[in-house]
């Protein structure tokens, strides 16, 4: 499946588009390289998983997917973010996102930016009311990219992960349908803080 120009959705400098048959080789590159997934780092992973699933879908299933993050005026794939399907209870779904960034496209505001756009998104694009996303107690870059992104820390969600030999405790965040955007904020546009890696799964 080919990416389509025009196939994407932009706001603040940065897109989101679905993934490409180009975009494979770096999917591939974050199963079998530890250092581009940092605190993410699971082991190895099957590294044609990825075309495999660009053929089934492109990336865009119904409970789960993957969009790649770009910059414009910068025609490289930065990075993607991802999000997937859960339910509490009932018939209510939400949408758990994560992201990861290619180093050269990290420590300049595009994490943050990217979060929020994907929010948007599943906002228009769907009837979830709810958007989470989890990180490590460590990674600091990344819970003040969700709190630029609109949203709100809920707590530590205790032995969530399995991480270097021991289990580990995740911090949670979301942001409601109904919550502030981010982008109503100007000021918050010019911050070029940190970026982080995690992805939703």
């Amino acid at each position: 499946m080919a990416y389509t120009p025009g196939s994407e959705v932009r706001r603040d400098g940065i897109r989101l588009r679905p993934v490409g048959e180009p975009d494979l080789a770096m999917l591939r590159r974050f199963a079998v390289e530890p250092g581009l997934l940092g605190l993410d780092w699971h082991g190895f992973r099957d590294p044609v998983a990825a075309e495999r699933r660009h053929a089934a879908d492109g990336w865009l299933g119904e409970h789960d997917g993957r969009l790649v993050v770009e910059v414009e005026d910068e025609p490289a794939a930065a990075g993607f973010v991802s999000y997937r399907h859960g339910v509490y209870g009932g018939t209510a779904g939400y949408r758990e996102i994560g992201i990861v960034l290619l180093p050269p496209w990290r420590g300049r505001g595009i994490g943050w930016r990217a979060q929020a756009l994907l929010c948007d998104y599943l906002f228009l694009h769907t009837p979830v009311q709810r958007v989470q996303a989890g990180t490590h107690p460590e990674n600091v870059a990344e819970q003040r990219a969700l709190e630029r992104a609109g949203f709100q820390r809920e707590g530590v969600v205790r032995a969530a992960e399995f991480r270097g030999g021991r289990w580990c405790d995740a911090l949670l965040y979301s942001r409601l349908r109904d919550d502030p955007s981010p982008w109503d904020r100007p000021a918050e546009r010019e911050w070029p803080g940190p970026d982080a890696v995690h992805p939703a799964g």
